[in-house]
C-alpha cells in the first residue's frame, strides 16, 4: 500500500491537459475558462444615476434653493442637452447623468412644484453618481484558469464578451463490475444488489462539467470485462468500480493488464478505499475504484475530482482542507488514513464544529448522504477529545 498523498501525485502525473475550445457564453457555465476574458467597454459606460431624483449642479443645489426642471433622463433614454445654470433634469436609476450635472438630488430630498423643484436636503458633489468605469474599465481582465460560476458569467456578459475559451469536457467511462449487480429499476435476484456508485459518480462528473459514459455492468468473467472495456474505448478516463481487490473474482487488473493496461499502483493506505488502482490503457487514464459504494464515492472525491480538474486546466492538487473542532471524542486511528463521515456546522464564532456519524461502514450510503464533511485522520494518531482541532474536507 502507498500513502494517499503519493497515490494522488502518481495519478495526477498520468493526466495531461485537454485541448481548448471556444463556446458561446450561454454554454459556458461550470466550464473551466483557459484564456482571460477581456472587457471591451467601461462599466458603466457613462456616469450613471444610482437613484431616482434630479440631476443637478451640487454648487447650485443648496438647501432651500429652487431649480427649474428642463428635461428627463431614463435608463436607455438619456437627456442629450447640457444642464443650464439653475436647471435640473428629472432622472431615474441607471440613466446617464447629463453633461454639466455632478450630483443627484434624490426624490426623497426634493419637493416638486410644477416645473420647479425645491431642494430640501442638499446633495454633495458626486453624490449618488456612479462614475464611468466604476465597476471595471475597458481592458479589464477576468483571469484564467477558473471554473465559471454564475457570477462570472454575469461579469463576462457585462464585459460584452459573447464567447469564451474553455477546456474540452473530459469524457469519463464508468464500468461497474460484479455478478451481484443490476441496474436501478431491474428486479434483483435473491443474491443481487442494485448498482449505485456508477450513478453517484456520474452525478459528480456532471457537476464538474465532465461527460459521464455509463457502460453496461461487467460480470466477473474475462469476456464481459473485455466487452465493457470496448464500450469505454476513446474516453479520456476509464473508471472501473469494483474488481480491484485480491479475491478470486476480482479480475480487473489481470484482464485489463492483458488488454494493455500499464498499472502504476494498486492499493492505497486509506479507509475506506484500500483497493484502488491507476494506470493508463491506450490513450486513456484508468482509475480502478473500490466496489463498496461509500468507498467509491469518497475515492471519487479524493482522487478522481483532482484528476479531472487537472485535465481541464485547473491546478491539480489535493482537495482543500479546513480546520474544525470536534463536538465529541473519537478513537485513535489505525495504520491507514481515515476519512470519517461527519456533519459540519459553522459556529457563530466562525469555527466549524464537527460531529462524526455513528456508523462508518463502507457500504452505508444513507450515512454518506447525511454527511457534509470528511474528517481526515492521519495514520496512527491518538484519540481526539471534544473541542480538539481536526482537519476536514467539505463535501458539496
Amino acid at each position: 500500500m502507498i500513502p494517499v498523498a503519493e497515490a494522488l501525485a502518481r495519478l495526477l502525473a498520468l493526466v495531461a491537459p485537454l485541448p481548448a475550445e471556444e463556446v458561446a457564453l450561454a454554454d459556458a457555465a461550470g466550464r473551466v475558462m483557459l484564456a482571460d476574458a477581456v472587457a471591451t467597454r467601461d462599466q458603466p459606460p457613462f456616469d450613471a444615476s444610482a437613484m431616482d431624483g434630479y440631476a443637478v449642479r451640487a454648487a447650485e443645489a443648496r438647501a432651500g434653493a429652487t431649480l427649474r426642471v428642463v428635461g428627463e433622463a431614463a435608463a436607455g433614454r438619456g437627456w442629450a442637452g447640457v444642464l443650464p445654470g439653475g436647471g435640473a433634469v428629472r432622472i431615474f436609476t441607471g440613466a446617464p447623468v447629463p453633461a454639466g450635472a455632478d450630483a443627484i438630488l434624490i426624490q426623497e430630498d426634493a419637493v416638486r412644484e410644477g416645473d420647479l423643484v425645491r431642494v430640501a436636503t442638499a446633495p454633495g458633489p458626486g453624490e449618488y453618481v456612479r462614475p464611468r468605469g466604476m465597476d471595471f474599465p475597458a481592458g479589464f481582465r477576468l483571469p484564467a484558469p477558473r471554473r465559471l460560476a454564475p457570477r462570472d458569467i454575469a461579469l463576462i456578459a457585462a464585459m460584452n464578451v459573447p464567447r469564451v475559451t474553455v477546456a474540452r469536457r473530459p469524457v469519463v467511462a464508468l464500468i461497474p463490475t460484479g455478478d451481484e449487480l443490476v441496474e436501478p429499476g431491474e428486479v434483483p435476484g435473491p443474491d443481487q444488489i442494485v448498482s449505485s456508485n456508477n450513478h453517484g459518480l456520474a452525478a459528480m462528473l456532471t457537476g464538474l462539467s465532465a461527460v459521464p459514459r455509463l457502460c453496461p455492468i461487467a460480470c466477473d468473467n474475462r469476456a464481459s470485462l473485455v466487452a465493457a472495456l470496448e464500450a469505454a474505448r476513446g474516453a479520456d478516463f476509464i473508471v472501473t468500480l469494483g474488481g480491484a481487490s485480491v479475491g478470486e473474482h476480482d479480475l480487473v487488473a489481470e484482464v485489463y493488464g492483458a488488454e494493455g493496461l500499464s498499472l502504476d499502483f494498486l492499493k492505497v493506505a486509506m479507509r475506506p478505499g484500500k483497493p484502488l488502482m491507476a494506470g493508463r490503457i491506450g490513450g486513456s487514464v484508468m482509475v480502478g475504484l473500490p466496489g463498496n459504494p461509500v468507498s467509491a464515492m469518497i475515492c471519487g472525491e479524493i482522487f478522481l475530482r483532482p484528476a479531472l480538474e487537472k485535465a481541464m486546466g485547473l491546478p491539480g492538487g489535493a482537495r482543500p482542507r479546513r480546520l474544525g473542532v470536534l463536538d465529541a471524542p473519537i478513537e485513535a486511528n489505525g495504520p491507514r488514513e481515515h476519512y470519517m463521515r461527519a456533519v459540519m456546522a459553522e459556529g457563530a464564532d466562525g469555527v466549524a464544529r464537527l460531529s462524526t456519524l455513528s456508523r462508518q461502514d463502507s457500504n452505508l450510503l444513507a450515512t454518506l448522504s447525511e454527511a457534509n464533511a470528511l474528517i481526515v485522520r492521519p495514520p496512527h494518531v491518538p484519540a481526539a477529545q471534544s473541542g480538539e482541532a481536526v482537519e476536514f474536507v467539505a463535501l458539496d
